[in-house]
């Protein structure tokens, strides 16, 4: 479930709308609040082990989505890319729309 924690919360910032809320809250409180397996079951009224199959089929849907639309991939290409920063972020902005 810690496959790069960081690939992984960018591709939610790019992808969250395309999730149920359930996924979301679970995502976020793990996440973002850095809440445990528990602590979210608990909040949640449901098992660990649910919360811990829900995160991870959440993580899995967010890597399949950017294999599909790679729309990660073509950021950090434009941001390699040796152009002024404000075009770079003109264009990044566009894509996220």
């Amino acid at each position: 479930m810690e496959k790069d924690r960081e690939l992984i919360c960018g591709l939610y910032d790019l992808y969250s709308n395309l999730l149920t809320e359930k996924q979301k809250n679970y995502f976020e409180d793990y996440y973002f609040m850095d809440l445990s397996l528990a602590e979210i079951a608990e909040n949640n009224n449901v098992s660990r082990n649910a919360v811990f199959d829900q995160i991870k089929r959440t993580v899995n849907t967010l890597l399949e989505i950017e294999e599909a639309v790679k729309l990660n991939e073509k950021i950090e290409k434009i941001q390699s890319m040796n152009i002024d920063s404000e075009i770079k972020e003109n264009i990044i902005s566009i894509l996220k729309e």
